[in-house]
């Protein structure tokens, strides 16, 4: 694969760093890839590496708020966010005209992505939600959820910890290592994004009867950083083409699992089999 750096111009003006990685033959599809909470598009090597070698272009942006892009580590509000990743998606269309675009998002990422598909209805080929932030312990917590309803409108951008449990993201040690070794990866989130994603995994939690992009949902039932019975309980409303996987034992990264060629083949048969279905997204 051929892998490339740059920055997109987000709807608000904001420079994001978008990385790109392209198969050595022309495209058969682009995929745009969303990340998770604290971490950034850097981290998605494996993803990009069985995509590009089933044929497909992959564009990723790193949010605003981590890795390489710009803004307060952690402060990464929804409705700019959304805009950003219509951005990334134009982006992606512009380079590669004519060939199926899909969007795929991992954890945070992946509520972003079914936020994105109920309220934006976008023409795309299909949609891949890994891990979604539907229902996690964050939701079982009533006064961090009314302190971020409180702050999240007066002090937007300040940011505390997130408590996230590196060792719960991972049973590969080797994975969780070069996490904690990350110097781009972060353990912050602002009042604002912790609002947003407290109304976003309720709301989309009700919407998935709005979905009209066939959709691929995937989650591990021992992942204890986001609950696989928010993505069943989704699952469960898209009328649509949807297919869901879960898989027994696995954690919160699937695309980093000891099992993760298991995964990434799932997500490539499944990427096959949509290719030539949505709209033409020129």
């Amino acid at each position: 694969m051929i892998a490339g750096e740059s920055t997109l111009k987000s709807g608000s003006g904001v420079d994001l760093f978008l990385r790109s990685w392209e198969p050595t033959e022309a495209a058969r599809g682009v995929v745009c890839l969303v990340h998770g909470l604290g971490e950034h598009s850097g981290r998605y090597d494996r993803v990009a590496d069985a995509l590009t070698g089933a044929g497909y272009a992959v564009g990723a942006i790193d949010l605003r708020g981590h890795g390489r892009s710009p803004g307060r580590r952690g402060h990464t509000p929804f409705p700019a966010t959304l805009g950003d990743i219509a951005a990334l998606i134009a982006d992606a269309q512009d380079r590669h005209p004519g060939v199926p675009c899909f969007l795929y998002g991992h954890s945070l990422g992946g509520l972003l992505v079914l936020t994105f598909l109920t309220q934006r209805r976008p023409r795309l080929a299909g949609a891949i939600a890994a891990s979604p932030g539907l229902r996690s312990p964050l939701l079982e917590q009533r006064a961090k959820i009314a302190l971020s309803r409180l702050l999240g409108s007066v002090a937007p951008t300040l940011t505390l910890p997130t408590g996230l449990d590196a060792d719960a993201i991972c049973r590969d040690p080797d994975v969780v290592a070069a996490y904690r070794a990350d110097p781009l990866v972060h353990d912050r989130a602002s009042m604002a994004l912790a609002r947003d994603g407290v109304v976003a995994a309720r709301e989309t939690s009700s919407r998935g009867a709005l979905v009209d992009v066939p959709v691929l949902l995937i989650h591990g039932t021992a992942d204890r950083l986001t609950y696989a019975q928010g993505t069943e309980a989704f699952a469960a409303q898209v009328a649509g083409d949807r297919t869901l996987i879960l898989y027994d034992g696995l954690v919160h990264e699937l695309h980093n699992e000891p099992e993760r060629a298991q995964v990434l083949g799932d997500v490539v048969a499944w990427l096959d089999a949509h290719g030539n279905d949505g709209p033409d997204p020129a």
